[in-house]
């Protein structure tokens, strides 16, 4: 998704309590930076204007989130909507931290110690001409790098539109070693997860009556 840059995106979110701004220091010491006892810790690939994340973080305060997106724009937006959602809780934001960076250098931000136990991706790009597939962050090379520090048990949470990126995506999974667990064509007629939180481009896709693909994969 493309956004308008926001010069107000950047001073908000090296104000903020929950943004890090150098991640690669935080390399196989992510737990520490959470000021709580939790034990499990997720992490959002391409969290984009943060709806999905702020709703799943509040509604989970005993898992620690990591929220990762490349845009300044969109992780200050990201930013607001999680303050908005946790100061109507009347919570302090402690069990999740944004970040910007790369996600085709994850392997400069976790390490095995990190032990993440599960991974979200959300409608991420479909990358559909030929050559550029590789980008995909469902792909084999993207895939071998996530089992550098998902735990042996970990899972994947996978949902799309594209249904050639599904396609290929179950091949990929299974090609690096991941045991398809549940998947469905369409989310909203068969659900697999315990609760679906809807992202805006879910809603989106949904309303043009296009079907939601997902499918949880689990490391082996």
């Amino acid at each position: 998704m493309r956004i308008r840059y926001k010069k107000w995106a950047r001073p908000e979110l090296e104000a903020s309590s929950f943004y890090v701004d150098e991640p690669e220091n935080l390399k196989g010491k992510w737990k520490k930076q959470f000021k709580n006892k939790n034990q499990p810790m997720h992490l959002e690939l391409g969290c984009g204007k943060g709806q999905f994340m702020a709703q799943l973080a509040l509604e989970n305060q005993n898992i620690n989130y990591i929220a990762i997106d490349l845009v300044d724009a969109m992780l200050g937006l990201a930013k607001r909507n999680i303050e908005q959602a946790y100061k109507e809780a009347n919570i302090e934001p402690n069990n999740i931290l944004i970040t910007r960076f790369d996600i085709e250098r994850i392997l400069l931000l976790f390490a095995k110690q990190d032990e993440i136990e599960r991974i979200y991706i959300n409608f991420c790009n479909p990358w559909p001409r030929g050559k550029h597939r590789k980008k995909r962050l469902t792909h084999s090379i993207q895939l071998e790098k996530y089992k550098e520090f998902l735990k042996e048990d970990g899972q994947i949470y996978f949902k799309t539109d594209d249904d050639e990126l599904f396609e290929s995506s179950l091949i990929y999974f299974e090609e690096s070693g991941f045991k398809i667990i549940e998947k469905t064509y369409d989310l909203h007629q068969e659900p697999i997860f315990e609760k679906n939180i809807e992202t805006e481009h879910e809603k989106m896709f949904s309303e043009q009556g296009i079907k939601i693909k997902a499918c949880i994969v689990s490391r082996i």
